[in-house]
């Protein structure tokens, strides 16, 4: 699935986020905006982007594109 950058998005982590979880540690059914951070690949490259907590836009980690779910 790919992702745009400034869309929000439902997290719901798919094998690879379950096993070795993201930073910030976001539940499932958590809203996650996708971002892209100076400096790191933009997102859907090897197929993960970075995300903010949509409430509070603190960083929440890298997570595969394919725990996402349009909102």
């Amino acid at each position: 699935m790919k992702v745009k950058a400034g869309r929000t998005y439902s997290y719901d982590p798919v094998g690879w986020d379950q096993l070795d979880r993201p930073y910030g540690d976001p539940i499932p059914g958590a809203l996650l905006i996708v971002v892209n951070l100076p400096g790191c690949p933009p997102a859907n490259s090897m197929n993960h982007c970075h995300v903010n907590f949509a409430e509070s836009g603190n960083f929440a980690g890298l997570v595969h594109c394919n725990s996402l779910r349009p909102q």
